[in-house]
């Protein structure tokens, strides 16, 4: 297909399971999101880098359990009421660290899903024990929760996560670019998506179909 060019189309992620790309390093927190009935004390800590699928596994979870999903930092924002009828997936928990707003607001949510038998989903970076919540009864909760995390990419994983994010923008790079990307690029989900997004405004911008030597430009001066 030939690539098009001069258009700045729409970014779609695709967010349903079957658009989420199993692999090794992600296999086993897969499995423990689709158990969601049988989570420790109703509630799980979804872990793992930038980019890594923890807000894809979200969407996949709450079209499984009805969840709503609501940023940990728009808590304070938030009715709280209005979450406590539902299960509850509530992203990046560790970026409310020195929010104690959004923290007593999660508090009272924990408990109050806990109380009604709502599941809750939480994600953030790292593992739950060093999101360093300054609310300890908080963070005691978060402790008591089971745990997934989501491992660095493979060189299968990566290629397939830089073949989705090329898809989600509507393009179509020629042959040999992913595999060398995957053999040159930072190895991470977030680099990644920097690369592919450079990529597509490079070629954009010189109206140059994505050719290897596009990307190595790219490698070579991001901006």
């Amino acid at each position: 297909m030939a690539q098009q060019l001069g258009f700045d189309l729409p970014v779609r992620v695709a967010l349903g399971r079957d658009d989420f790309l199993v692999a090794p390093s992600n296999a086993v927190a897969l499995s423990m999101v689709d158990a969601w009935r049988s989570w420790p004390n109703g509630k799980l800590a979804l872990t793992g880098p930038s980019g890594a699928g923890k807000t894809h596994l979200a969407h996949v979870w709450a079209a499984d359990s009805g969840a709503r999903i609501v940023a940990a930092d728009t808590l304070n924002t938030t009715s709280p009421d209005a979450l406590f009828d539902a299960p509850l997936a509530v992203e990046d928990v560790d970026r409310i660290a020195r929010n104690s707003a959004c923290q007593t607001a999660l508090f009272h949510i924990h408990n109050a899903l806990q109380t009604a038998g709502h599941p809750l989903l939480m994600t953030g970076e790292n593992a739950p024990n060093l999101w360093r919540l300054s609310l300890p009864d908080l963070q005691s909760r978060v402790d008591a929760a089971g745990h997934a995390a989501l491992d660095a990419p493979d060189d299968s994983l990566l290629a397939a996560v830089l073949a989705k994010l090329f898809a989600d923008r509507q393009l179509t790079p020629r042959p040999d670019v992913i595999p060398y990307l995957v053999t040159h690029m930072e190895r991470s989900f977030a680099a990644a998506r920097t690369v592919v997004a450079a990529i597509d405004a490079r070629s954009l911008a010189q109206k140059k179909p994505i050719t290897r030597a596009l990307a190595v430009a790219c490698l070579d001066n991001p901006r």
